[in-house]
């Protein structure tokens, strides 16, 4: 009997995978490729901090190349135009750091996971959202996609059930050891996006094989063991980022556990309700277990950062804003000052699969719900930048 159903449930596989690619072929050739959206004056003068007149002064006294202009002769900045705006302004300015904000000699590359025990606490938006804002201002990010579900390597325009069917994901480098199957260096999966200073490594179904075979990799003695696996992947294009973002599986499994092994700080995404709080109270209890087996056995040092990030938050629910107090009382500065707001402006974005910093203004129904949202994300992005650049022992000199 379960050699049937093994049959029939490998077969209906097949046969959904055969299907999906023929639909791709018949509705996205050519294949849509996703782009970004210009960014008007004023954007980029907060990307920068600078204000709109100096940006304009520079313009005029020829400091830094013209752009396209659009509509009313407004320019327009594209990615690629705001990073070389940056190394050009950094050449004189007094403190470069404040347009090249990243990693100088002797800094550590910051790896930060996004972790919570249960779905639907906007963990994946948290990781893209905070990937593309630290983009933005002048970091060289790489976002690296443990879960299964691949929600965040989706967003970037693949289909992992398709695009990564003979491999190419996350599990590629991380794998263990298996006949003509051998890990592979994470350069040869890792993606840039269209998303300048972006890249990705990404997920898919495979990984969760890494569960199922580490028990047996354990028992036979394979080296590196699974919470030196993503670190020492990492190892390999360690200079050519600043900051790692690891969106994990809603689980504390091998694949979490490899992650927070190579974390430098960790990132709780949770919902100010009693049942997503009970959650993450179980979660912190299993964590602070298997983090002291793990420190034991030479897993994990010390964090630099364990932040709380109140997500999916409702300013029109007084019983959200009573236990979002609760928690700042009880978590302290643990709790990042900006929470990620509860936002049709998101979600709407998020059903075509865009964060709020790509969105198109022009098309926006209502302004003031999406500059509340954005507020929101520039906010969270902003502490979480902060905190970085303490880590690098920089102070607050980047705190806007």
């Amino acid at each position: 009997m379960h050699s049937v159903l093994h049959d029939k449930l490998r077969k209906d596989a097949e046969r959904l995978s055969e299907a999906l690619e023929h639909m791709s072929k018949l509705f996205l050739a050519p294949k849509e490729e996703k782009t970004l959206r210009s960014f008007a004056t004023p954007e980029v003068a907060e990307l920068l901090r600078v204000s709109d007149g100096y940006l304009r002064k520079a313009h005029f006294d020829g400091r830094i190349p013209e752009v396209e202009q659009g509509a009313n002769n407004k320019r327009l900045y594209t990615a690629e135009n705001i990073i070389e705006i940056r190394h050009i302004l950094a050449q004189n300015a007094k403190d470069p750091l404040q347009f090249l904000p990243g990693r100088r000699p002797g800094d550590k590359l910051q790896i930060w996971s996004t972790v919570n025990f249960k779905g639907g606490s906007s963990k994946t938006t948290t990781t893209i959202s905070l990937g593309m804002r630290l983009a933005m201002r002048g970091y060289r990010v790489l976002l690296l996609d443990s879960d299964p579900q691949a929600s965040l390597t989706t967003f970037f325009g693949y289909q992992p059930e398709i695009d990564f069917r003979k491999g190419g994901t996350l599990y590629d480098a991380i794998r263990y050891n298996d006949g003509d199957s051998v890990r592979i260096p994470i350069v040869d999966v890792l993606k840039k996006t269209y998303f300048p200073n972006l890249d990705i490594v990404p997920g898919g179904i495979m990984l969760s094989e890494f569960e199922t075979e580490t028990p047996m990799a354990l028992s036979r003695g394979e080296q590196p063991v699974f919470f030196n696996r993503i670190r020492d992947s990492l190892r390999q294009v360690e200079d050519d980022y600043d900051i790692v973002l690891i969106d994990c599986p809603p689980q504390l499994g091998y694949l979490t556990m490899s992650a927070v092994c190579a974390s430098t700080s960790l990132l709780m995404t949770i919902i100010p309700e009693r049942v997503d709080l009970a959650s993450a109270s179980q979660f912190l209890t299993m964590a602070s277990g298997v983090l002291e087996v793990l420190h034991t056995n030479g897993g994990i040092g010390a964090y630099d950062n364990f932040a709380y990030l109140l997500t999916r938050f409702d300013t029109a629910i007084s019983t959200q804003q009573d236990l979002s107090e609760w928690m700042r009382e009880l978590l302290g500065d643990s709790v990042i000052k900006t929470p990620f707001v509860k936002s049709s402006a998101v979600s709407e974005a998020g059903l075509s699969q865009k964060t709020i910093f790509e969105v198109d203004l022009s098309a926006v129904k209502n302004r003031k719900t999406y500059e509340r949202a954005l507020e929101s994300v520039i906010g969270f992005s902003n502490d979480i930048e902060i905190m970085i650049q303490n880590s690098w022992g920089r102070g607050d000199s980047n705190e806007t």
